[in-house]
């Protein structure tokens, strides 16, 4: 049998055999409702054709022998009856409360409880539960119109008897059947338990073989050895595993690359600081001091860009806020308006907000900021001494957008996707001194954001070419 089939089949018939329980006993209180009411009818209605006129126009009822043989009392079913005439006739009994109706008593008990509600035709019966003299009672009412010689009498008839006889009966045949229901479900439970037991054996080698694994062994899962209705699950354990490798082939990538990024600067540092020990000349000397400092900044550039590379790729999740993409954008102009000097560079504001204030967005404002620096300083680095950068931000249909655009070197088209990868240049080994990290970082936090970056061609070059145009876009504030 198919593992799925006796997880799912073997429950389920426990489940149908409690549905079948309950549905049984509300049908066997249902029968034992109706035998009982209409063996309770049989003397009313024989107590309703007892009724007869005396020659003076009075009432009187003279029930037969067996009539009174059904009234009798036995033990554990205690039998009530009451005929009273309903003095003086109402027009119209049917739909009325018999509650407040004055009578006089022709046979029977006094205080039998009485019908809320009479029905609405002569002879039909109505039937009621209520409380006499401390006992629980299902009590038959029905009334008649009585008609002689000009004469007009109303009568009520009242029957009634002990619910402990039939609640007895109910009970025991529910005893009956849940005891025969629970047999059945004993049955049902060992089925599963053993079922189960055995069609999960395959699953228990599965566990052991998991866990003497070693550590590093992400070798797929064999399928073969487990139930067909579970090979789509070891499947995708087996994605998950192949991702996992992944993660881990890309993190040991990543990790010699920063090395090889860190070497290189450290050993020229290395050589310069040799040479510096061995010149006489003081400046000389200056001039490799000078040297090195520089080299400093470039690896302390790199070692930040790769705190930020890994704090982009985490999963921790910064607090999140309303944040104005047009103040953010200016501010970071300016932050960069001393290092785009240095180089002789254009670096300004265009304001293309068509007139709104503010470009209203839900993000983390750091990571925000990284991401919108990494692209401004992306482009100092790439576009070449006495360029022109500009800097812009807007909302288009039903985004926001923080545009940096440049008339630079420009990138060529096919190379565009793949400078978003880790320590890629563009291809070229003359692009500026970018260690390849700043586009990564700038989509990483994008991401992050719910946001993308676009790279689009720039403005016109001196030289007739085209710059480059890096488009960061977010989802606009939804309030």
């Amino acid at each position: 049998m198919h593992f799925w089939l006796l997880v799912l089949l073997i429950p389920g018939t426990i489940v149908l055999l409690l549905i079948d329980s309950w549905s049984d006993y509300q049908v066997i209180s249902r029968l034992t409702r109706e035998v009982y009411d209409t063996a309770l009818l049989e003397p009313a209605k024989v107590l309703e054709t007892s009724i007869e006129f005396n020659e003076d126009g009075t009432l009187r009822i003279d029930p037969p022998f067996y009539a009174q043989a059904m009234l009798e009392s036995k033990a554990g079913n205690r039998k009530y009856f009451r005929v009273e005439e309903i003095d003086p006739p109402v027009p119209q009994l049917g739909g009325i409360s018999a509650l407040g109706l004055e009578n006089k008593t022709l046979a029977g008990m006094e205080g039998l409880p009485k019908p809320g509600v009479l029905p609405q035709r002569e002879g039909m019966p109505v039937f009621y539960n209520g409380m006499y003299r401390n006992d629980e009672v299902r009590m038959v009412g029905l009334w008649r119109d009585l008609h002689y010689d000009g004469g007009h009498r109303q009568v009520l008839v009242l029957v009634g008897e002990s619910l402990h006889l039939r609640l007895t009966t109910q009970q025991e045949a529910w005893r009956q059947g849940l005891f025969r229901d629970a047999r059945m479900i004993l049955v049902a439970v060992l089925l599963v338990w053993f079922s189960v037991e055995w069609a999960l054996r395959p699953l228990g080698r599965l566990r052991r073989e998991i866990r003497a694994r070693e550590v590093e062994n992400l070798m797929p899962l064999d399928v073969e050895e487990v139930p067909r209705e579970i090979v789509p699950l070891v499947k995708a354990v087996n994605h998950h595993i192949g991702l996992y490798r992944q993660v881990l082939d890309k993190e040991a990538q990543f990790l010699a690359d920063a090395s090889h990024q860190m070497r290189t600067p450290l050993a020229i540092m290395l050589t310069q600081a040799q040479y510096a020990r061995r010149e006489p000349d003081i400046q000389r000397v200056r001039e490799s001091l000078d040297a090195i400092v520089r080299q400093l900044g470039r690896t302390s550039r790199l070692t930040e860009q790769l705190l930020s590379l890994a704090h982009a790729s985490g999963k921790v999740v910064a607090p999140q806020g309303k944040v104005d993409l047009n103040a953010l954008a200016r501010d970071i102009v300016l932050q960069y308006l001393p290092l785009a000097r240095e180089r002789s560079q254009d670096l300004g504001w265009a304001d293309s907000n068509q007139g709104m204030a503010t470009v209203l967005i839900l993000g983390s404002e750091a990571e925000l900021h990284e991401s919108i620096a990494n692209l401004v300083h992306n482009a100092i680095n790439h576009a070449g001494d006495g360029s022109s950068i500009t800097v812009s931000a807007g909302a288009e249909e039903g985004r926001a957008w923080v545009s940096v655009r440049d008339n630079g070197v420009g990138l060529d088209h096919t190379l565009r996707d793949s400078v978003f990868a880790r320590f890629d240049r563009g291809g070229a080994t003359d692009r500026g001194e970018g260690s390849g990290l700043g586009l990564a970082i700038a989509l990483a936090y994008a991401e992050r954001n719910r946001g993308t970056i676009e790279l689009r061609d720039g403005d016109v070059s001196a030289d007739g070419g085209c710059g480059l145009c890096a488009i960061l876009w977010l989802p606009l504030w939804r309030e």
